[in-house]
């Protein structure tokens, strides 16, 4: 390396070192207590195989063994997930004289709400086959669908969430988001037999509220009206609440707080709704008219068409 890169070099260094004091918001310098997110998705990792036990990990599980193959991933997530909720507590300067013990009873008592999360997930699953003619079987369901996967990830998440974590849930839910397109922030409510179809470009607010055995698919938005309000909107209802037995099809947008969509009722695709819809209404957008050239000019179809 020449002495003019060199040089070049020691400048690069002494501008960013500068640009650190300058702007410390986003440096991270001497921080013990900063979250290792390998960890934190190594965990999330071994959680899927004990919600789904026997269908993901690098070897097929066995019965004889199954008691201690349970052991040791609880056993790994206890103490790993405890680690770096100490990390995250600490983080936001809490005032817990032990927090080590808050960190161990906060994860103590996520893990006590696993059997609950897989009675939901079973129910998630089962809408899915229930949903979809082309579902193969559940396995497939399990192995093979996004929508299940950033379900499974929300719901451990939610889970962290309302015990106060800070952080991690989000880091969790915006991981699947990264893989799947489906972003569900952990703060929503959720209710049971919930399936996302297909799933790419869904996106879930915070202070949404969703009923049991509803049914979402591709591009919808659950949004606020406006943020414009930024942290003075922080912990107000922004985010619409749907009831029971709603679908939602591709590409709708139901925005605002206020906004109740009623059970039993159907959104058709692209709608934009800010208002609320009494309960089993069919909302739809009018059919767009279809033009069709040919050379400049327009022809008249008479038979229908099937899109």
């Amino acid at each position: 390396m020449t002495q003019h890169a060199d040089e070049g070099i020691r400048l690069l260094v002494k501008d960013l070192l500068a640009s650190y004091r300058d702007i410390p918001e986003i440096v991270k310098i001497e921080a013990g207590h900063r979250i290792n997110r390998s960890a934190v998705l190594d965990v999330l990792d071994k959680l899927q195989r004990l919600v789904f036990a026997g269908f993901f990990g690098p070897r097929p599980v066995k019965r004889a063994y199954i008691e201690y193959y349970v052991g040791e991933l609880v056993e790994y997530v206890l103490y790993t997930l405890q680690k770096e909720v100490k990390r995250a507590l600490r983080s936001l300067e809490r005032s817990e004289e032990n927090p080590e013990a808050e960190a161990r009873r906060i994860t103590c008592a996520f893990l006590g709400r696993l059997p609950e999360v897989r009675r939901m997930l079973a129910a998630d699953v089962e809408a899915a086959y229930d949903g979809d003619p082309a579902a193969f079987s559940r396995d497939e369901i399990i192995l093979s669908y996004p929508g299940v996967y950033a379900v499974m990830v929300f719901r451990l998440a939610h889970e962290l969430y309302r015990l106060g974590v800070p952080f991690i849930p989000r880091m969790m839910t915006e991981h699947a988001h990264s893989l799947t397109g489906i972003d569900i922030h952990p703060g929503a409510n959720i209710g049971h037999h919930f399936f996302i179809d297909h799933g790419t470009g869904i996106v879930i607010g915070e202070t949404t509220v969703i009923g049991n055995y509803v049914k979402v698919y591709q591009g919808v938005t659950l949004g606020a009206l406006s943020t414009r309000g930024g942290q003075f909107l922080s912990g107000v209802k922004r985010h619409p609440t749907i009831e029971d037995h709603v679908t939602i099809y591709s590409s709708a947008s139901i925005l605002g707080g206020g906004t109740v969509i009623g059970e039993g009722v159907v959104i058709g695709s692209n709608a934009f709704i800010t208002k609320s819809v009494p309960e089993k209404t069919r909302v739809s957008v009018k059919d767009p008219e279809l033009q069709f050239m040919q050379q400049g000019e327009r022809v008249e179809f008479i038979q229908d068409f099937v899109i």
